[in-house]
């Protein structure tokens, strides 16, 4: 019986270190599968959205055409063929205007993307651009509701700025030459987009008026009577759209 004993105990230690070993394999397994794609923070709009200027393709973003359907004046349509995407960028006073910069601060800017795109006649010519943010949800709904409650979409003083593009339509697209724009700071994802429209032929505009302004039926500026507050808006809303429809693909739980 004593010549057991040793042996015995020599089992039990093995038994020990093979269950411990088990335990210890299980948790290095939890370990390893408990990366960012099982945390569904990973997966947020927001987690998504912020990293989208780097992370989808620029034609996607960005498409070279992008159709109207019924977004003209009266309801006609419109097509518009992407001129050139700007190198990406940090917010500076170079790409946007100051104090359309110094409204933005609060939400702090991560990335600006900008392209400009032309109509089907080449007659007039649009900027739009997508401001990523660093913000949470809260800020990004505190700054929608500031834009809205004090009517700071309409203001002349924060109109985007244009991105020229050489030998093109947009080639006199500048800061004289804006006509009307939309901006419009998105809650869903941390993203601020926004646009500028002109003519073609690069003439200066003295009487800007916003996109919603000039949509309106009794509007008589030469932005409204050419159809450019609709230009702004519809190139805008296809871009705003396409991102929200592809944070909404990359957001989707795997079934």
């Amino acid at each position: 019986m004593r010549t057991r004993r040793p042996f015995r105990a020599a089992a039990a230690a093995v038994c020990v270190v093979l269950g411990l070993g088990l335990i210890g394999g299980a948790a290095t397994g939890s370990w390893l599968t408990s990366d960012s794609s099982a945390d569904p923070a990973a997966h947020s709009a927001y987690t998504v959205g912020r990293d989208a200027w780097h992370s989808v393709p620029v034609d996607t973003l960005f498409p070279r055409t992008l159709k109207g359907d019924g977004a003209g004046p009266g309801g006609a349509d419109r097509v518009w063929t992407r001129i050139a995407v700007a190198p990406d960028s940090g917010c500076t006073d170079a790409s946007l205007d100051p104090l359309l910069l110094k409204t933005l601060r609060p939400v702090g800017c991560a990335r600006l993307l900008r392209a400009t795109y032309t109509d089907a006649t080449s007659s007039s010519v649009t900027t739009v651009g997508l401001v990523f943010t660093e913000a949470d949800t809260e800020a990004m709904r505190a700054l929608s509701n500031r834009f809205s409650t004090e009517h700071l979409d309409a203001r002349t003083d924060l109109m985007p700025r244009t991105y020229a593009v050489k030998n093109s339509p947009a080639a006199g697209f500048g800061d004289r030459q804006r006509a009307s724009w939309t901006v419009h700071a998105l809650t869903e994802v941390p993203v601020v987009v926004f646009a500028v429209s002109g003519f073609a032929d690069g003439r200066k505009v003295t009487d800007p008026q916003p996109a919603e302004k000039a949509m309106a039926l009794n509007a008589t500026t030469a932005a409204a009577q050419a159809g450019l507050g609709h230009e702004a808006k519809g190139v805008a809303d296809r871009v705003e759209r396409g991102l929200r429809r592809t944070v909404a693909d990359l957001t989707e739980k795997p079934e």
